[in-house]
């Protein structure tokens, strides 16, 4: 639904671009909002730190929160990290020790300034909810609180590069996305004639950052940097921890919440990876004026009662037909007081060799599942897009392939709070397999809802830091953790967990077409049941949905975008297409004078019999034009692999004003670690 457009209370003034000097001699560019009394009245600072172009990338959402912030009285800045933007010097990976170190001088600097009360506070979604934890934990002294929003503890857990050992559908496509995003030219209206200059190093470093990460295909050292989780005990200021359950990134705020000791606070709403005031799925909150409750709070001393609230509020979904998209979710805010919660209760359901899931446990027996390439083609997204057609279909045609349990007809409504597990006993016929789990909302008519889903490679049963083979025969006992959730069964439902051993293009495929065997009545689900309770029905209601007027902007219409969500067979040759868009827009930027047109596509292919035969193909292009120059960025590539290998190759052209500027080739074959 449509925000409400707000009058400020306090005029703003704004400032297009300030730069940050860095001890190095480098310096950020940062855009800055700050009350207009600021100069005689210090206000606390707001800082939001990304690599996503302050000046076109993100101008007009950072108008709409920022405007409102300062207007609320707080200095807020929008910084581009180093290497972006126009920022000076080179970006070289996502979350890097240079990247914190440089928020941690950021921060002293504003903190120093004489529109700064000397408080600084961290707000970001994604990649700036990210490093308002990394920083964090390295306790610069003006820091005094963050919100991250869809961010993660854990960037090898809970990330867009690994799931449960396996290798993200996202890994490859991200690096696409900022391959074609790194080498952007900073504005000459912010930094001058030496835009030029700063451009041509930004194109001679530019690399795809697949190389790097397929590198790393363990939870090693490279994942644990940047990892809060290693050592919660850093975070000593609060913790404002917020996501939706369409956005994977939610199971991180559990974490965080058990985790920290310092104050802290989790919401957890419908939404995708979005903003809960700007969500392609509602219902929207007011959370503006939720953020400005707890800035002034832990900036400003004011009593706004929100740390008497509870701990956590997370909406609680009713079920839903399957659909692959939602304007909104139904369901109501339930609270809790702590995390984890004393009133939420393991309850185990026993897999039965009949195929049916039941309170006791069952004779011991067997089932086993070789399932084909195709299934996971009714997964949807992975949950981190915010747009539309990016939730499951009905999973009947994923259950096609897979083992799948089901209790009977539900008396009366269960409801969960929290992460599934599947504990399983198995054997497999090959080293390396992977196992994926699901659990399914199943209708009277048979209609199947995905609820949620969890991953594992079976070499990484033990440890994502040393994975071992599977010795082909023996019985291994392994617990499948899905992604955290809060649903509610109805009555005449049926729960339901489908087995598979394969999820694609969710997850690459094993090498070999693997064979599980389940020894049932060993076998369990264990949900985590949270009875309803009366005192949710009187928390109290969010405000409305708000936000600052915008930056003026025109959208053009764009030709028909290189990709829709669909999914395609070719029944002839045994293969599966899968493409998934990415932004296709033109936008004219009026206020400076900028037009930017981009378009991308993801598409995934296989066999439905042949793991080797796994193809990630992405294909991007951005266009700026400002005055008499125009760039463009033309950048595609694949992912392939054999039985021991991963295969990169991709091809990178940049032109200015239609003359070729650079072209750059990679090939590269990277050994398969146990995937």
């Amino acid at each position: 639904m449509p925000q409400i457009i707000v009058d400020l209370p306090k005029p703003v003034r704004i400032i297009e671009n300030i730069f940050i000097p860095m001890p190095d001699g480098i310096r950020l560019a940062a855009k800055l909002w700050v009350p207009e009394a600021a100069d005689t009245e210090p206000v606390p600072a707001i800082i939001e730190y990304l690599p996503y172009r302050k000046r076109d990338g993100t101008r007009r959402r950072d108008q709409g929160h920022h405007l409102y912030f300062a207007s609320h009285g707080y200095a807020c800045l929008r910084i581009d990290i180093r290497g972006s933007g126009d920022s000076d010097g080179l970006i070289d990976d996502e979350y890097t020790a240079q990247e914190q170190e440089d928020g941690c001088a950021a921060i002293a600097w504003i903190a120093a300034q004489p529109w700064c009360s000397g408080k600084v506070a961290m707000i970001g979604i994604s990649w700036g909810g990210f490093n308002g934890l990394q920083i964090a934990a390295r306790r610069p002294p003006a820091l005094a609180t963050i919100i991250t929003v869809g961010s993660t503890d854990d960037r090898y857990a809970t990330d867009i590069h690994w799931i449960g050992g396996c290798l993200s559908k996202d890994n490859f496509d991200w690096s696409s996305t900022m391959l074609a995003h790194n080498d952007l030219p900073p504005d000459p209206a912010i930094v001058g004639e030496r835009w030029r200059q700063l451009w041509r190093d930004r194109v001679a470093h530019n690399s795809p950052w697949i190389l790097t990460w397929l590198r790393h295909q363990r939870r090693d050292a490279y994942w644990q940097q940047g990892s809060v989780c290693e050592d919660f005990s850093r975070i000593q200021i609060p913790v404002y921890a917020v996501s939706g359950w369409a956005d994977n990134y939610s199971e991180s705020i559990p974490r965080l919440l058990a985790g920290l000791t310092s104050p802290r606070k989790g919401l957890i709403g419908p939404w995708a990876h979005s903003y809960p005031h700007n969500a392609a799925v509602g219902p929207e909150i007011g959370w503006l004026q939720e953020a400005v409750r707890w800035f002034g709070h832990w900036l400003k001393g004011i009593d706004t009662g929100m740390m008497e609230e509870p701990m956590v509020l997370a909406w609680m979904q009713e079920a839903v037909p399957p659909r692959t998209n939602y304007s909104e979710r139904s369901g109501r805010w339930v609270a809790e007081a702590s995390w984890p919660s004393p009133h939420i209760h393991a309850t185990d359901l026993h897999l039965g060799t009949d195929g049916r899931l039941t309170c006791t446990p069952t004779a011991a027996g067997s089932r086993a599942i070789c399932s084909p390439l195709s299934v996971g083609m009714a997964a949807g997204e992975v949950g981190r897009y915010g747009g539309d057609a990016e939730w499951p279909t009905d999973q009947r045609e994923d259950d096609g392939g897979s083992l799948v349990f089901l209790t009977e007809p539900l008396v009366e409504q269960i409801e969960i709070l929290g992460a599934p597990v599947v504990h399983l006993e198995l054997a497999s016929d090959k080293p390396q397999a992977l196992i994926c789990a699901r659990l399914n909302d199943v209708a009277p008519d048979g209609r199947s809802t995905r609820v949620t889903v969890g991953l594992l490679n079976l070499s990484h049963r033990d440890s994502h830091e040393h994975p071992t083979a599977l010795d082909p025969g023996n019985n291994y006992k392994v617990a499948v953790e899905m992604d955290d959730i809060g649903h509610a069964f109805p009555v005449g439902h049926r729960i339901a967990v489908a087995l598979s051993t394969s999820y694609w293009p969710i997850a690459w495929p094993s090498p070999e077409l693997a064979t599980l065997t389940i020894t049932t009545g060993a076998s369990r689900l264990e949900l985590p049941v949270r009875p309803p309770r009366p005192e949710d029905a009187a928390l109290p209601p969010f405000g409305p949905a708000i936000i600052a007027r915008d930056t003026p902007a025109i959208a053009h219409p764009v030709p028909v975008p290189p990709a829709r969500r669909v999914v395609s067979r070719d029944l002839l040759e045994g293969t599966i297409t899968v493409d998934f868009p990415r932004w296709t827009h033109r936008t004219e930027l009026t206020d400076i004078g900028q037009t930017t047109t981009a378009s991308g596509l993801a598409r995934y292919t296989i066999r439905e019999d042949d793991p080797l035969s796994a193809c990630t193909f992405t294909d991007f292009r951005v266009e700026l034009q400002r005055q008499d120059t125009t760039i463009a960025h033309h950048s595609w590539g694949t992912l392939t692999c054999d039985r021991t290998h991963f295969i990169v190759d991709i091809t990178l052209e940049i032109h200015e004003n239609g003359g070729e500027v650079c072209r750059r080739t990679w090939h590269e074959r990277i050994v398969r670690d146990f995937l």
